[in-house]
């Protein structure tokens, strides 16, 4: 008889690890997000409803910037010069850093004073916050599976 917490190996179609991921993502972001309205001065978010759209949006728009970055490094590794590839990290390096500003004016052209993330240092901490809370997420998870794999049990 099957313990009840045995679990077997499931294998995740391509959409559902997308909407597992965006899921996750959105939950982190807007718990981030609202950290961040309830403890930083520059940090101002009118509604729980647009720090989930907030969250949203910052979604969009790094999935976006993360899409143009990996094309730019690939163009600039496959030079494989030196050169190219000092190039290549002062570019990603301007999108990373306009990237911020990027977020910064969408932020303020879609939701106005109703979402304010302050200025460009505290946008800086809110996605380095977001991607430190998401990479500790996915450890936890990728954890959980290697000792639930390693052990056969919980």
């Amino acid at each position: 008889m099957r313990d009840r917490f045995e679990s077997e190996t499931i294998a995740l179609t391509r959409a559902q690890e997308w909407y597992v991921s965006w899921t996750v993502d959105l939950l982190i972001y807007t718990v981030v997000l609202n950290l961040f309205d309830e403890y930083v001065a520059g940090v101002t978010i009118e509604s729980f409803t647009l720090s989930i759209l907030a969250a949203a949006l910052l979604k969009v728009i790094l999935v976006l910037l993360g899409r143009v970055e990996y094309r730019v490094h690939h163009y600039f590794a496959e030079k494989g010069t030196t050169s190219a590839k000092v190039v290549g990290a002062g570019v990603i390096f301007a999108i990373l850093f306009g990237g911020k500003l990027l977020i910064l004016e969408v932020v303020d052209l879609v939701f106005g004073d109703e979402v304010e993330l302050g200025h460009i240092v505290e946008v800086v901490a809110l996605i380095l916050a977001m991607m430190i809370a998401r990479r500790l997420m996915n450890l936890g998870f990728k954890r959980l599976g290697g000792i639930a794999g390693d052990r056969g049990q919980v």
